[in-house]
């Protein structure tokens, strides 16, 4: 009986380190395609989530893998902290240990990232001097023409996701104190601007974005991803 426990034992143990090795392996060549196609200075970290991998290898089914890629170019701007989590994705073990990751489908691909204010002022008009996240909502900081005249004032600002991008918008205005008075309608004409993230990696559109103390926390998603589509 000792004896045959302990052969039990040393079974879960191989089948265990196993899995492991195996999930190492699809985690690496996941993390290499996306690399190569995306040009990446480093290679991305990779979690296939679920336990144990190989029940799910044999079924070629994947419940959620996780991708972080952090630091990401593209569309002439960079954003930071990139994640992707692919749900519900298809893909045999032979394809991913075979270097065949074009077979890979995901169900959803959802892509989180954080546009640094520094970059979204890049694309915002003359005058504007600095952007940061308030109690009051997103502000914009600066100097602006009214009549001839440099003014400077703080201006409150909304962010939505568009087909072209991120499109920012004034909803309210605070003249400084003494300066005059700046018609909200005539600053929706001249402060109006759009940061040109449409998509991140993977095919993921825009369709949230909330403001915080580092940046634009972006969230996009794609349906029915294929990495055989991808550049």
């Amino acid at each position: 009986m000792r004896a045959l426990l302990i052969l039990i034992v040393v079974l879960v143990i191989a089948l265990i380190v196993g899995d492991r090795v195996a999930v190492g392996m699809a985690q690496n060549e996941i993390g290499r395609k996306i690399a190569a196609d995306y040009s990446l200075p480093n290679q991305p970290s990779v979690d296939i989530g679920g336990f144990p991998f190989l029940t799910q290898a044999v079924d070629g089914n994947y419940h959620h893998i996780d991708i972080r890629v952090g630091d990401w170019s593209g569309q002439n701007l960079s954003v930071h902290n990139l994640d992707v989590t692919l749900i519900d994705v298809a893909a045999p073990l032979t394809d991913l240990l075979n270097n065949r990751t074009s077979n890979l489908v995901a169900a959803t691909a959802t892509a989180t990232a954080v546009v640094p204010y520094d970059t979204v002022q890049g694309f915002a008009p003359s005058g504007v001097e600095s952007i940061s996240n308030s109690p009051d909502g997103l502000r914009v900081t600066g100097t602006f023409p009214v009549e001839g005249i440099q003014v400077p004032a703080t201006i409150v600002v909304t962010v939505a996701p568009t087909d072209e991008g991120i499109e920012v918008t004034p909803v309210s205005v605070q003249s400084a104190a003494g300066g005059p008075t700046m018609p909200l309608a005539m600053l929706r004409r001249t402060l109006t601007f759009t940061v040109p993230l449409q998509r991140l990696p993977l095919g993921a559109k825009l369709t949230a974005i909330q403001p915080g103390a580092d940046g634009l926390h972006v969230t996009a998603v794609a349906h029915d991803v294929r990495f055989s589509d991808l550049p």
